[in-house]
């Protein structure tokens, strides 16, 4: 899905809400709505028409004007009116041959380069956890040798030993050349000694050998050389395998890190991107700028207050709604602008329509239009660094959780031991303690909603109630920017509620 434009947001609103919100003409074209919307919700979308509740439109030109106070007067007196109010839509695009189009691709091409370097690090980053995986397992596979070889279990124990001595002799003996035990026995007829060599556990184990002196004393010196590098070898093995396993935590940490110091960089060149619209105010060798921007506000509808008003029956107040119902707002802005250099910045004189107009959903649909709004240009960038990080850990996640669980349980058992009341800010931090929980909520919350149940007979009763109060709210805010600025207006009070 390409960026959204301020026409798709009505277009989203009629197609989450069709039996409030969308505009048909006969039953049997709401019934092809429905069936298209099941089969391929965005088709639905471009052919959807949104039907309000209320809808005004203002338009205000003026060159020698900036259009930024048009926005912010709506939005400060919305912030007011509202609980929340929420950018859903913020495009621009400028004519080819104008310097701000310049200026912009030059910023974002900035943006691009800071981006793409963390990138790098990031693949490098990602290569090198594979490796310090492979590493690990190399060396539990040797750790398993020697802890076999230490238990008490007799054949165990001798199977390890022999894993060991066959170590020994293919990486520490061999560099002997043909001083080597494998040389001894192939080149200069030394057929027993390695035979010899793999029953030997100890040097009193050789001497009670029946072995002529010439092998005894080849033999000997090769067992007590093997006894200590296993004793030494063990020792170490164990603190590079520990090691290693902090490091790749470490490396672990710091690709997340380097993933948040890519995430500005990468959504600050795709808001610097000028979108592809086709529209005929942009010339190319122009020097004007088209800019869109959508805002709604939010009121949640007070559904036990409705009934000590008496705006619900009274039978209505021993049930509780499954779903609560909002009063929203959508104010859509289209500037068409000129603009002129002041200092360091632009300011923008020109053209602005603002259509006004009111809807009512509930908390599902609310959540279904931010999931839907996210599938834009935006979230692609976000979705590229989070498949070289997210997607690459998360296949290396079983490997990462079975390296680090020990350090990871050290860490908690540490933490357990020290005060309870004592609060370490570092551990909080690094958001140790209720994260299991807190990623099950965040996956519960995250779940894409795929279709939004009817209403039922007490929350259609509750949707009409909310609609009529969006619809005095977005009378409101139009009304009263008119009266504001000295247009003309009705001359009728207004009622909020």
């Amino acid at each position: 899905m390409a960026a959204i434009n301020t026409d798709d947001v009505g277009k989203l609103i009629a197609s989450i809400s069709p039996s409030a919100h969308l505009s048909y003409e006969t039953r049997s074209d709401f019934s092809k709505f429905k069936k298209t919307l099941k089969d391929d919700f965005w088709e639905a979308v471009e052919d959807a028409k949104a039907k309000p509740g209320e809808e005004h439109k203002l338009v205000y030109d003026s060159t020698s004007e900036t259009l930024e106070p048009v926005y912010f007067w709506i939005l400060d007196f919305m912030n007011n009116v509202f609980k929340s109010v929420d950018k859903l839509v913020d495009n621009f695009a400028s004519s080819p041959g104008s310097g701000h189009f310049a200026e912009m691709g030059q910023r974002a091409t900035r943006m691009q380069e800071e981006a793409m370097k963390i990138m790098q690090t990031i693949g490098v980053m990602v290569k090198s956890l594979v490796q310090i995986i492979y590493d690990l397992r190399e060396f539990e596979m040797r750790l398993s040798q020697y802890n076999s070889a230490d238990s008490k279990d007799k054949a165990v124990a001798e199977a390890g030993l022999l894993g060991l001595k066959q170590i020994w002799m293919d990486n520490v003996d061999i560099k002997r050349g043909r001083g080597s035990i494998n040389m001894l026995a192939q080149d200069l007829q030394f057929v027993t000694i390695r035979d010899a060599f793999m029953i030997a556990n100890s040097v009193e184990d050789v001497k009670k050998m029946d072995l002529n002196d010439r092998v005894k004393r080849l033999l000997e010196p090769r067992v007590a050389e093997f006894l200590k590098w296993r004793e030494i070898s063990e020792k170490e093995i164990k603190k590079r395998y520990d090691i290693e396993r902090a490091y790749l935590k470490n490396q672990v940490a710091s690709l997340q890190m380097y993933t948040r110091w890519a995430k500005p960089y990468l959504k600050a060149s795709v808001q610097l991107q000028q979108k592809d619209m086709k529209n005929p105010a942009l010339v190319n060798v122009f020097d004007t700028m088209v800019l869109q921007l959508s805002i709604l506000g939010k009121n949640k509808f007070d559904f036990f207050q409705s009934i000590i008003d008496k705006k619900l029956p009274q039978s209505f107040k021993n049930t509780k709604l499954k779903r609560g119902y909002n009063s929203c707002v959508l104010v859509d802005f289209n500037f068409r602008g000129i603009p002129q250099k002041v200092g360091q910045h632009y300011a923008f004189g020109g053209r602005v329509e603002v259509v006004f107009r009111s809807f009512a959903l509930n908390d599902e649909e609310l959540k279904m239009l931010d999931q839907k709004l996210a599938k834009s240009d935006l979230n692609d960038a976000m979705q590229l660094v989070e498949g070289m990080t997210s997607d690459s850990l998360e296949k290396l996640k079983e490997d990462i959780d079975y390296f680090t669980k020990e350090l990871d349980e050290r860490a908690i058992e540490e933490k357990k031991k020290s005060d309870d009341n004592d609060i370490n800010p570092f551990m909080a931090l690094l958001g140790l303690g209720g994260r299991s929980e807190e990623k099950k909520k965040d996956k519960k919350k995250d779940e894409d909603i795929t279709e939004v149940k009817p209403d039922s007979y007490m929350e259609s009763m509750a949707r009409k109630l909310a609609l009529s109060s969006a619809n005095g709210l977005c009378f409101a805010v139009y009304d009263i920017y008119k009266k504001a600025h000295g247009m003309a207006s009705y001359p009728v009070e207004w009622n909020i509620d």
